[in-house]
């Protein structure tokens, strides 16, 4: 559909500006101040509403194939439009898993039948994520994002530098779920003030960052892109701080739970039970400093849903994952935003820009570009209700949560993916 998006504030590099913008053949004709009436053109009144480039989401656990009953890549798709995401990159744990072309076929063939809106898959690092030999990263990397073992961490030094090799070969990243078996001693949140208090066990926060610090030494050693996913402690920030300064090709992600909570707000429920888990105050203040600094260059969801009985179990047995596909946005604008830590340019920049930039995926807003934007009323102010999720995940530690900020538009190639008054 051929259609002009009206009165409108556009986002642009420089800050918003009010406009209008132009749509035809699926891309972006043209942004204007004002563009004159067209035949045949649809018009749509965008008042009090801003249009931002299509979110981009590079981690996203949308479950299938192997998985669909707590996910499928229609539902996980429809609450990433919902949520204003244009783009996201599919995690690999899945059944079978992408660790070779015939088994990310499998993959494909349901994108390619079943989103709404572009999905990137990730390809295994090892084969069958076990971490024991090197996946068919050459055949498949014309087809993916990068290569993650995400939910694993590859334990082994020598295979993952095999593993960073082979990537800088095929100029893809490496996204590393860094994690030490050993240091996890079975815990299930954060070893902190909560776990004691409450006889529960603890994750160590050594056992994210010690990996961090040995990934980011074999990125130097090897030159490989490196990106370090969910990081969620102060030690990460100031390892991948220090990386950059020196000249490593590294980014990192942290998400929005990890930026508005800490232990101190845990309760005996499931929707509070993710990994990494939520940390202490001074990782949370780190992780903000880290986004402010740059450090911290993107903001992705880790949206991970479960049937509702494997969150139901509380903290201890429940299983790890919160959604965050319908939330992120409104929460980030809420909770920073509107508060004046960060401004909105800012805010697009790291769940936008910047991921589309680093994985070369996505597209911008402008001309001549895919049409992938959203469109947000910023104004509206709304109940974090999870029964209204069209993700089959309900299990978010923001229910309940007044927000600011609701997505009433998502175009994909200039296709409605979402639209809040159909």
């Amino acid at each position: 559909m051929d259609r002009i998006l009206r009165h409108a504030r556009v986002y642009r590099p420089s800050g918003f500006e009010k406009g209008d913008i132009l749509i035809r053949n699926g891309r972006i004709e043209r942004i204007a101040p004002q563009i004159p009436p067209m035949e045949g053109v649809t018009e749509s009144d965008m008042s009090g509403c801003c249009i931002v480039p299509g979110l981009v989401d590079v981690h996203v656990h949308l479950r299938e194939p192997g998985f669909s009953c707590k996910e499928t890549i229609r539902t996980g798709t429809l609450a990433a439009a919902h949520g204003g995401f244009t783009t996201v990159c599919a995690m690999p744990n899945l059944n079978p898993v992408p660790d070779t072309l015939e088994h990310l076929e499998t993959q494909l063939e349901i994108i390619r039948r079943d989103a709404v809106i572009h999905v990137l898959p990730y390809g295994a690092i090892t084969m069958a994520e076990e971490g024991r030999e090197l996946s068919d990263m050459a055949a498949m990397a014309p087809f993916v994002a990068g290569f993650s073992d995400d939910g694993r961490g590859v334990q082994d030094k020598g295979m993952m530098r095999e593993a960073m090799q082979e990537a800088k070969r095929l100029g893809k990243i490496i996204a590393a779920h860094c994690e030490v078996n050993k240091l996890l001693t079975g815990g299930w949140i954060h070893d902190g003030e909560y776990a004691r208090a409450h006889g529960h066990r603890g994750i160590s926060s050594e056992s994210e960052w010690a990996e961090v610090a040995r990934d980011a030494e074999l990125a130097k050693e090897t030159g490989a892109a490196f990106h370090a996913c969910h990081i969620s402690t102060k030690e990460s920030v100031d390892i991948i701080r220090r990386a950059r300064a020196e000249g490593v090709d590294a980014t990192c992600e942290t998400g929005p739970h990890y930026l508005v909570l800490c232990d101190k707000d845990l309760q005996e429920d499931g929707r509070f039970k993710m990994n990494p888990p939520l940390r202490g105050e001074e990782d949370r203040d780190a992780l903000i400093a880290g986004i402010l600094d740059g450090t911290v260059s993107m903001i992705a969801t880790d949206h991970a849903p479960h049937e509702a009985e494997a969150k139901s179990r509380g903290l201890e047995r429940s299983a790890m994952g919160v959604v965050g596909l319908e939330t992120s946005f409104a929460v980030m604008h809420t909770y920073f935003v509107k508060r004046g830590v960060l401004s909105l340019e800012k805010l697009v920049e790291l769940m936008s820009v910047n991921p589309a930039k680093r994985f070369g995926i996505g597209s911008f807003l402008e001309e001549g570009q895919r049409a992938d934007l959203a469109v947000f009323d910023l104004s509206r102010e709304w109940v974090v209700n999870p029964e209204e999720f069209l993700s089959r995940g309900r299990a978010t530690p923001f229910a309940g949560h007044t927000l600011y900020g609701r997505c009433v538009l998502t175009l994909v190639n200039g296709e409605e993916a979402w639209n809040e008054k159909a």
